[in-house]
């Protein structure tokens, strides 16, 4: 990080100089966000796990074993096996509110269907004009998911408030909308513009507001929220994935160490943050990371100041 010695911080470090102000330096340069990485692999998952909601201390998501695909719902101590009924090829959950869960699963015929989980009963959601339904986040009564039209076979977003279905539709999205996350009256998702590129987007209920991290040349797409916090991944220049959050003015880049081909952000509630990654043999496995803002740049220089002025009272 560089310091401007035109602004506050900058002319304390210009005017106060040695030792004192390296460390003030060293503190500043160190105030991006603490990032701490935690394994969540499902006993059952031998084939990968795949963590994409959280709220509180409960995380969904699904795993892979030698019979196919399962939800899981894991409360900080215990992972618990999500399979619907109808879900004979396989149950995905993908996002949770309180003790609802929403996902989908696919059908003996192999057709993809949007599903309410309240803890006890498995309920469908099949939204009008659809070939497959995905579920994919829950706020409350609302619901949040995506599907084909049946006539062009584009996706669109949907939201569900138990009576109705809504189309979420990005103006920018010629070829699909995918919307992914909800928290409040905020969606976040993706969509695929006329020149086939990729952006995130935030919807207001009345504004879609275009996300593009800076370093997805290759696409940006943005998958949970939580209050001002955004997360989801990005395509850089390589082509490799990176996961991202997004605080209303930054980007901050999300690499679990050991996702060496890919991280992949999915879920957030609060600064708890849940996603998944593919190790050096392409295995995937879940995380959990907790950001933890550190002091504002002005606070940090205000401590550095601080302890100047002991250090000439004491001497």
């Amino acid at each position: 990080m560089k310091v401007n010695i035109n602004s506050p911080i900058g002319a304390a470090f210009h005017s106060f100089g040695g030792v004192v102000c390296a460390g003030a330096v060293l503190l500043i340069a160190s105030s991006a966000q603490a990032q701490t990485y935690t394994a969540l692999d499902d006993p059952l998952g031998v084939n990968g796990t795949f963590a994409y909601g959280i709220s509180g201390n409960n995380i969904v998501g699904y795993y892979n074993d030698s019979s196919g695909y399962h939800g899981f719902l894991y409360d900080g101590s215990t992972y618990t096996t999500l399979n619907d009924p109808l879900g004979v090829h396989g149950t995905f959950a993908s996002g949770i509110s309180g003790n609802t869960i929403a996902g989908f699963y696919y059908d003996s015929s192999e057709i993809i269907h949007g599903f309410l989980y309240n803890g006890s009963t498995y309920t469908t959601l099949n939204a009008p004009h659809s070939n497959l339904s995905y579920a994919s986040g829950v706020s409350g009564n609302n619901i949040l998911g995506y599907y084909t039209d049946s006539s062009t076979g584009f996706y669109h977003g949907f939201l569900y408030d138990g009576s109705t279905y809504t189309t979420l539709t990005d103006p920018l999205g010629v070829y699909g909308t995918i919307a992914s996350g909800i928290s409040g009256n905020n969606i976040v998702g993706y969509y695929t513009d006329s020149s086939l590129n990729d952006h995130g987007f935030l919807y207001n209920g009345s504004t879609y507001t275009t996300l593009d991290d800076p370093l997805g040349v290759n696409g940006t797409y943005a998958s949970g929220i939580s209050g001002n916090y955004i997360v989801g991944w990005y395509s850089d220049s390589s082509g490799n994935s990176h996961g991202f959050l997004y605080d209303g003015s930054t980007y901050t880049t999300l690499d679990d160490p050991l996702g060496v081909n890919g991280t992949y952000a999915f879920g957030i509630s609060g600064n708890n943050i849940v996603g998944y990654y593919f190790d050096n043999s392409y295995n995937v496995h879940s995380f959990e990371t907790s950001i933890e803002p550190v002091p504002e740049p002005s606070t940090l220089a205000l401590s550095a100041l601080g302890g100047l002025l002991l250090f000439r009272r004491r001497k």
